[in-house]
């Protein structure tokens, strides 16, 4: 959770020299105080957001290991594909030489 400093004091104090009610600008620096209080809560401190990070870069590092992994079963599979291919291609063109 983030630490602010509210000093409602001070803000009520700023309110009374602008020509506020005293009532009115104690009650107005108690629930701008409530609201910094409440909204405060959900905000995002820097270890926060680096522990996200953190998290984030290990998901990363296992995904492309995973990506690595299916490429080179992809480049096994491909390699084999194009092995046979081309021994059905030099098999068909001594075939054409033996008969031509």
């Amino acid at each position: 959770m983030v630490a602010i400093t509210f000093d409602t004091l001070k803000y009520a104090n700023r309110l009374k020299a602008a020509g506020a009610e005293s009532r009115i600008a104690e009650a107005e620096a108690e629930a701008l105080a409530e609201v910094f209080e409440l909204n405060l809560k959900e905000v995002a401190t820097r270890e926060d957001l680096k522990q996200m990070e953190e998290r984030l870069s290990e998901k990363m590092d296992a995904r492309f290991l995973q990506l690595d992994a299916r490429f080179l079963q992809l480049e096994q599979r491909m390699i084999i594909k194009l092995g046979g291919l081309m021994v059905v291609a030099i098999g068909a063109v001594a075939t054409l030489v033996k008969i031509l």
